[in-house]
């Protein structure tokens, strides 16, 4: 029983390590790649052969990665000594079990006959005439046969084949290896350093610096394959995001078309159909463009994942001697990363839409938009004091009917306006029955209940802006904490991000108030927004910076935002559905102020809206509208 035990040990450790991927047996006298895998040099030169011109380059049939066959053939290959070395070790410990058990060994072939031979590469016992037929096969001719008389001279467990023996120079064969001639690359004893390497051109240290050294290089560039990894999966999100809101413009423009098509008379719906068709065309194109930035960038991961398993396997299996044997082959796969391309995900790709036209004689349906355009589609408001007029409006929020509301920071005011901007209600400060004393920023839920800081509590109201409860954020007054002071506030279906500029806190709520998280940011300022990446956005006025926390409070990304190529100022943040971010940025001039819209990385893609008076709190509308606060007034644009 423990015979079999180790059997299938031995073996299973043989056919998933120590078999070669040509023959797929085990090695015999393997050579390395530039690829860093190991094949037989049997099989190698059987490769080269088949070739009908001379060959150069050898392709590994695992990675498919090309190698120069050096000027001295294939043997001059680097041999894997770790792969002799154990193949060595598993055929006698096999040798060793079989002499155990030999005695009454039975061929495996021919059921009963009496074993006379062992296959080691097949791990199989022969009789005489099983034997010759397998080695007449030309696949397993050339398998190791081990006689049943020998088996009594085998000897005993060898040494652990792991154990470090210092190698000895192959020039001065008595002298130990212990320097590295950096300027040739190559490992050399002490007479070599008097000798041949004694010129002040040489450059030498010792084996165990050089070690550490390449060892610490090795890993600083795995640490980036590891950032290129993380960099390639956060784009591939973002492409998915983008083509699934390509998918929906693409439906979205096929609506439009068949909309117009149908209001017009028959005779043009002919253009419509060519139009579609036009619409289908570069979506598919388009498509198949993300497609390939997907292929591209999982065959990118595909590779670094190869790359840093080879090279972490021969890490951790090699001493460190045979490690800077190998370091030119090492250092020819890390170079990989320097050659790593990440295909970003072409947001304005994603944006397709219809601009129709009345169709008369032979003029088209209408014209393709190819690029994401904004408009001013609805403002209201001015400055003053009565109903309908602002003071500073600064916070921007919208129910599922359309309503707009609108808090006015200067006046103490939350307003509830039409979608048209016509003026319904308000709750104004100081009034009885939960009023608002201070109110700064708003934002509206999925279930329509409407957030509101006011001071250090959250107060929330209906679509009518009824008060229903309040929660405070911030429990208590610790000794040495800053009085708390709420100043933005974000909300998805499940959760309540609120902002304390006066404490420097991001805390996170369930709806009923209770605490989630929190999280200390000293750049937390006014105006936040929550990503659908679980992930908290806001900007810091001061600083002039757009930054990103994950739900942990880790940072994602901190970045200068920029208006003329100048640092701008910020202020209010809004995420969108695909992962876009748009930030609100002045330039210190009133009437000269812009909308920018950056990725889910924090770079920026466009400009969005131009020639804003002094835009603070900014929310999207049931139909995908942006409504922006404009201190003096209301903006709402449309995407065209």
């Amino acid at each position: 029983m423990a015979e079999a035990t180790a059997k299938t040990v031995m073996d299973k450790i043989s056919q998933e390590h120590l078999e070669c991927s040509i023959c797929c047996c085990r090695f015999r006298d393997p050579k390395m790649l530039d690829c860093l895998h190991s094949l037989c040099l049997n099989c190698l030169e059987e490769m080269i052969s088949k070739e009908k011109t001379e060959t150069v380059k050898i392709t590994c049939p695992v990675c498919r990665k090309e190698t120069t066959v050096p000027d001295g053939g294939l043997q001059s290959l680097s041999s894997s000594l770790f792969y002799i070395s154990v193949v060595d070790e598993i055929n006698k410990q096999e040798q060793l079990l079989w002499k155990s058990v030999t005695t009454s060994a039975t061929c495996e072939s021919c059921e009963g006959l009496e074993a006379v031979s062992r296959c080691l590469d097949c791990k199989s016992n022969f009789c005489k005439k099983c034997q010759e037929a397998h080695q007449f096969l030309r696949y397993t001719k050339d398998h190791p046969i081990i006689p049943a008389k020998d088996s009594d001279k085998l000897g005993d467990v060898p040494a652990d084949v792991t154990k470090t023996v210092t190698p000895k120079c192959r020039e001065h064969i008595e002298q130990p290896l212990c320097f590295l001639c950096e300027t040739c690359n190559k490992l050399i004893c002490s007479m070599c350093a008097a000798t041949e390497h004694r010129s002040a051109d040489h450059n030498y240290t010792s084996i165990s610096d050089a070690m550490e050294s390449f060892r610490q290089s090795v890993n600083d560039i795995l640490q980036k394959f590891q950032q290129s990894k993380e960099q390639l999966a956060a784009n591939e999100d973002s492409i998915k995001r983008a083509r699934h809101r390509l998918q929906k413009k693409l439906s979205q423009a096929r609506s439009d078309i068949s909309t117009k098509a149908e209001a017009e008379i028959a005779k043009i719906r002919n253009k419509a159909k060519l139009l579609t068709k036009k619409v289908d065309e570069i979506g598919q194109e388009r498509d198949s463009e993300y497609e390939k930035a997907l292929m591209h960038n999982r065959e990118q991961m595909e590779r670094t994942d190869q790359i840093v398993t080879s090279v972490n396997d021969l890490m951790r299996q090699v001493d460190g001697f045979e490690l800077l044997e190998l370091k030119p082959e090492v250092m020819h796969n890390l170079e990989f990363q320097k050659e790593l391309k990440c295909e970003s995900a072409k947001l304005d790709m994603s944006f397709i839409g219809v601009k129709c036209h009345d169709v008369v004689s032979d003029t088209d349906l209408g014209k393709l938009l190819l690029k994401e355009k904004w408009q001013l589609k609805e403002k209201f408001g001015k400055k003053g004091k009565s109903d309908g007029k602002f003071q500073c409006a600064g916070g921007v929020t919208c129910f599922s009917n359309g309503d707009i509301v609108v808090c006015d920071t200067d006046l103490k005011r939350v307003s509830l306006f039409t979608s048209t901007g016509q003026f319904k209600t308000s709750i104004a400060q100081g009034a009885e029955c939960h009023g608002l004393e201070a109110p700064w920023s708003v934002a509206v839920n999925c279930d329509d209940l409407l957030f509101a800081t006011d001071e250090d509590k959250v107060k929330v109201f209906d679509s009518e802006l009824q008060f229903v409860r309040e929660f405070t954020p911030s429990v208590g007054d610790a000794e040495g904490l800053s009085e708390s002071n709420l100043s933005g506030i974000a909300v998805d279906k499940q959760q309540v991000a609120v902002a304390d500029w006066g404490r420097k806190v991001i805390s996170v709520h369930n709806l009923d108030g209770s605490l989630i998280a929190s999280t200390s940011n000293s750049m937390v300022e006014c105006f936040i927004a929550m990503s659908n990446k679980e992930r908290l956005v806001f900007t810091n006025y001061d600083e002039k910076r757009l930054l990103c926390v994950d739900s942990k409070g880790n940072e994602v990304f901190n970045v200068m935002t920029l208006l003329n190529g100048k640092p701008a100022i910020l202020s209010g943040v809004l995420c969108d559905d695909d992962g876009s971010i748009y930030v609100a940025v002045h330039s210190g001039t009133v009437g000269d102020s812009e909308v920018h819209r950056y990725d889910s990385n924090g770079a920026f893609i466009a400009t969005v809206v131009q020639g804003l008076y002094n835009p603070l709190g900014m929310a999207f509308t049931p139909a995908g509208d942006v409504v922006v606060a404009d201190k003096h007034s209301v903006k709402i644009f449309e995407r065209m």
